[in-house]
């Protein structure tokens, strides 16, 4: 057990960790507020956003290992954590002082977050989803996404950040749900990958990952890290519970407790989307536009 929790704090750190360096190159490549798909092209080419991505990867297969050897209501608690490394780590990238009330608040995200994930039963059963209602679903994630990516290019920063955290986070969420889907039927027949729900996982993610690099790029990286890290699971959760037959919370005294700790969570979210401490780097213009990456927007103010 005392392996499971060093690797799930490990794992923590290490997302933490490639999500604070990914923030960096995002803040700093090339044009306006809101990028488009091609600012994920100059991303990936970019050794310092790669090296994140790598870190990243790491803590998930330091997550996967700590969860196959410890229960997931301790391991997911633990890897909340990330919240708070993620605090830390951004600021001394960027050589700024961490403030008490980010510290704070985001030990209100982690509190509210972990009794979230504890709360809420965890099935076993092998989830079904068809095609028909996976186009549905992806089509509805997807359509809003755009709807809210759109929308972002009038909002100013700290709003943009918490926004397209908020889809980023969904998106990943239901690319979560299809892959707890096409991981069951992997078990059952590895060949099954290979079929229309992973490219459906995979759009999605890609999606996903180009609100949340744009949702970096805001300087507002602690509010939009929180926000991920409450959407996605609750996302996840959602769908597991509407659409793949999963349960819920059924007794009133933790149905209240999951309540507590989502607003818990989403308070918390709010003092640091509100905090002035802002990355320095997003104040200043960026350098050499790439008409081909992004469009000048009207929500430039911070």
């Amino acid at each position: 057990m005392t392996w499971a929790v060093l690797l799930a704090l490990a794992g923590a750190f290490c997302l933490a960790l490639g999500s604070a360096l990914q923030e960096r190159d995002a803040i700093r490549a090339p044009g306006a507020s809101v990028a488009r798909i091609g600012f994920l092209w100059h991303l990936v080419r970019r050794p310092r956003w790669l090296a994140g991505s790598l870190a990243a990867a790491a803590g998930v297969c330091l997550h996967l290992a700590a969860l196959s050897a410890a229960p997931l209501t301790i391991v997911q608690p633990l890897g909340v954590s990330g919240l708070l490394f993620a605090i830390v780590l951004s600021a001394l990238f960027t050589r700024r002082r961490v403030r008490l009330g980010q510290l704070l608040a985001g030990l209100a995200v982690m509190a509210g977050l972990a009794g979230l994930v504890t709360l809420f039963p965890h099935s076993a059963d092998s989830p079904v989803l068809p095609i028909p209602v996976a186009l549905a679903l992806t089509g509805c994630v997807t359509a809003v996404g755009a709807a809210g990516y759109l929308a972002a290019h009038w909002l100013p920063a700290g709003a943009r950040a918490v926004l397209l955290a908020v889809l980023g986070g969904a998106a990943l969420g239901t690319t979560s749900a299809l892959a707890r889907v096409v991981a069951a039927r992997a078990a059952a027949d590895p060949v099954s990958v290979l079929d229309w729900l992973t490219l459906l996982a995979v759009a999605v993610a890609v999606f996903g990952g180009l609100l949340q690099q744009n949702a970096y790029r805001t300087g507002h990286f602690a509010a939009a890290y929180a926000t991920l890290l409450v959407v996605d699971p609750v996302v996840g959760a959602g769908i597991g519970v509407l659409v793949l037959g999963e349960r819920v919370p059924t007794t009133p005294f933790d149905q209240v407790l999951a309540a507590g700790a989502a607003l818990l969570a989403i308070a918390g979210t709010a003092v640091l989307a509100r905090a002035r401490n802002r990355n320095p780097e997003a104040l200043r213009p960026a350098s050499s536009p790439s008409t081909d990456l992004v469009h000048t927007t009207p929500g430039e103010s911070s």
